[in-house]
């Protein structure tokens, strides 16, 4: 059993009710999650101010391996959380040049997966930093890149836009249960 914990992107303030209703849907990650538990895994999404390092113990007594899946901003959490030793790390539309500055060196990362929107138009997740940090980070990371979808709306840095895969969600999804899967 795999578990994810799932950090949305933006302001990461999803609005999680008490009931476990939910208030933002448009992030994908938010849009996709139950498609983890049909494919036999278990996902926990974080809100805004939820701890990570709760998070992950919590996960680990549901599940042996746990992977961060980090979108845009969320991804920015992901080198604080590397103390709680997820087994892998997925950075979706996410700010590459960011996590890599707050990073001592590539060695502290687990396997990464680098999914980008070869049309991602964000202004802080540049397409063209998705290079330079996989041969920075060498053979810790695999990058896919997704292309096509729906047509883009809203933002550019929004749900709807490229940034957020519009009609993309199940060859992100599946690229995320197939790292997943793969990580010992």
């Amino acid at each position: 059993t795999v578990g994810l914990i799932l950090l949305p992107g933006g302001d990461g303030d999803i609005g999680i009710g008490d009931d476990g209703s939910i208030d933002r849907q448009g992030n994908w990650i938010v849009r996709t999650r139950g498609a983890y538990w049909s494919a036999g895994m278990a996902s926990l999404l974080l809100d805004a101010g939820a701890d990570v390092g709760s998070a992950m113990a919590y996960m680990r007594r549901i599940a042996p391996r746990v992977v961060l899946v980090a979108m845009s901003r969320g991804s920015t959490k992901v080198p604080g959380a590397l103390s709680y030793n997820p087994d892998g790390v997925v950075l979706a539309s996410s700010m590459l040049s960011t996590v890599r500055g707050s990073l001592w060196s590539a060695s502290s990362l687990p396997p990464t997966l680098v999914l980008h929107h070869r049309r991602d138009e964000c202004r802080v997740t540049h397409a063209a930093d998705v290079e330079p940090f996989a041969q920075w980070a060498g053979s810790k990371v695999r990058v896919r890149w997704i292309d096509g979808g729906s047509a883009p709306s809203g933002r550019i840095c929004g749900g709807q836009h490229w940034h957020g895969f519009p009609g993309r969600e199940s060859a992100v999804v599946g690229a995320i249960i197939g790292f997943a899967r793969g990580v010992r």
